[in-house]
C-alpha cells in the first residue's frame, strides 16, 4: 500500500513509486477517474499522441476540456 497525505492547501506529493509506475515526468499532466468511492489516476497521453484534438491549439481552452471529457 502507498499513502500519501493531504496538505491544508489540499495538496499532496505523488510517492515515488507511483511516479515510477507511470513515468511521470515534470511538466505531464494526470487525469483523475472517479469510481464510486475509488479514484484511479492516470498519466495523460503527450499532446498529439492520445489526444485526437491535440493538433488544434485552439482547442484547448478549460471550456473544451470540459465539454470534450465524456467522450
Amino acid at each position: 500500500m502507498i499513502i500519501s497525505k493531504l496538505t491544508s492547501k489540499a495538496q499532496t506529493t505523488i510517492p515515488q513509486a507511483v511516479r515510477n509506475a507511470l513515468n511521470l515526468k515534470a511538466g505531464d499532466e494526470l487525469v483523475y477517474t472517479i469510481d464510486g468511492d475509488s479514484v484511479v489516476i492516470t498519466r495523460r497521453g503527450r499532446l498529439g499522441q492520445d489526444d485526437p484534438f491535440g493538433a488544434f491549439s485552439e482547442w484547448r481552452s478549460d471550456a473544451d476540456s470540459q465539454a470534450y471529457a465524456d467522450l
